[in-house]
């Protein structure tokens, strides 16, 4: 089949950045197909780390076709911002850099809007990134966003006028102003530098490639955790993060799928507020947090860190179809001499399972641990996936025997050639 998909198996955060640069040389289209500039794909080659927030991860090679799908929401400023950084880098993304028409734009508005609901949340806060995604989504789903192809038409600004009175509106409610005036001028000149760039009818123009016999790959963001439907809501973004996203959010048949890659740390963590059963809030958890060098590459915020967790992980397996499996950060666990894995949970009624309760916030759960030896030793010196130590292979082999679901790479650090395949 011509399209694969790579999505996040957890809470996001686990590598899928890193992963496409790799496998991207074998593809001729690398398509983002839903989130925004909450997410941040990191890749390290040649000693230079690069954080990607809404371009794909294709970018860095010349052959490729990248696109900005329909599903995503897109933020001019940080676009411009972002291309503006690639360039100083010599990176030209003019050349093969698509943006479809159908993307929904993010205001200034939707990110004062994020801020000012966030804030009225209190301690029951979403963990927002406040980056505008939710209300973009909002406004989408109410049919009365922007999109990318209305920056074409003569009357943007009056209907750009006219959303922004419904948001100030909406921002009266809870006793606040919008408060945007000092960003409308680099949103109107981001939106000028858009126009520059070559807006298509994405859905055809990624049709007309599967019809080509061309290979593409299809990249989400965030984590499946986060889906807005099958994620631990309340506390999950605002779109499809699942494999079904990328049909809806780049125009294309389910019958084109093919491998579906899915990507896991080899322990676990979560940036935000939400249920995290198998979090470490001691100094194990710190140890992770600093080794994994944890912190959210778009907002800087520590990370919350702890064991792998199961059952979390067969559920996103189950609802991806995952076809292959990457394995990240496994050097992050060089310094244990024992590692935990979560294999169930108990609930407060004493039963044991291996299935999410329908309200994880609210439901007290127990982890249950299984034990392994840990490898204790620096895995970045590795190049070959079949002279890992013993501890490392039976590590896999056992989370293969429970997922169902064979570890194809392994990651042993943050460069490109840190990547070892099966």
């Amino acid at each position: 089949m011509p399209v694969d998909i790579l999505v996040g198996l957890q809470w996001g955060d686990e590598g899928k950045g890193k992963i496409v640069d790799v496998l991207a040389p074998q593809y001729d289209v690398v398509a983002r197909f839903q989130g925004g500039p909450n997410a941040g794909h990191t890749l390290e080659f040649e000693g230079t780390k690069h954080v990607l927030h809404q371009i794909p991860s294709g970018i860095f090679h010349e052959h490729i076709t990248n696109i900005i799908g329909n599903g995503v929401v897109l933020d001019p400023i940080v676009f411009c911002t972002e291309v503006e950084k690639l360039a100083a880098r010599g990176v030209e993304v003019t050349r093969n850099l698509f943006i479809s028409k159908k993307a929904q734009l993010i205001l200034p508005s939707h990110k004062s809007l994020d801020r000012i609901s966030e804030e009225a949340l209190g301690t029951s806060k979403i963990g927002s990134t406040q980056k505008g995604i939710g209300p973009a989504y909002q406004d989408k789903i109410g049919r009365s966003g922007l999109r990318v192809g209305d920056t074409l038409l003569p009357d943007f600004k009056e209907k750009y006028e006219a959303i922004v009175e419904k948001h100030q509106k909406i921002a009266s409610f809870y006793q606040k102003s919008l408060e945007i005036e000092a960003l409308e001028e680099d949103f109107f000149n981001a939106v000028e530098f858009l126009r520059s760039f070559t807006l298509v009818d994405s859905e055809y123009m990624i049709n007309q490639a599967i019809k080509d016999g061309k290979k593409i790959l299809a990249e989400g963001a965030q984590g499946s955790l986060l889906d807005i439907d099958f994620g631990t809501y309340p506390f999950v973004t605002s779109s499809n993060t699942l494999v079904a996203g990328a049909c809806t959010g780049l125009g294309i048949a389910p019958r084109h799928i093919g491998e579906v890659y899915g990507i896991f740390k080899a322990y676990c963590t979560r940036v935000g507020s939400g249920p995290f059963p198998t979090e470490l809030h001691d100094e194990v958890g710190e140890k992770i947090r600093q080794a994994g060098r944890e912190f959210g590459s778009t907002t800087g915020r520590p990370r919350r860190c702890g064991w792998i967790d199961l059952p979390t992980l067969k559920y996103a397996i189950m609802l991806n179809g995952v076809t292959q499996l990457n394995m990240m950060k496994a050097d992050v666990l060089d310094g244990f001499d024992e590692i935990q894995i979560c294999t169930h949970y108990q609930l407060p009624d004493g039963s044991i399972t291996d299935q999410l309760p329908h309200d994880m916030e609210k439901t007290e759960i127990t982890p249950i641990y299984k034990s392994m030896k840990g490898w204790g030793e620096e895995l970045r010196s590795y190049e070959s996936y079949q002279e890992l130590p013993s501890t490392v292979l039976e590590y896999v082999a056992y989370l293969e025997q429970e997922l169902g679901v064979g570890v194809n790479i392994i990651s042993v650090g943050p460069d490109r050639k840190s990547t070892l395949t099966k």
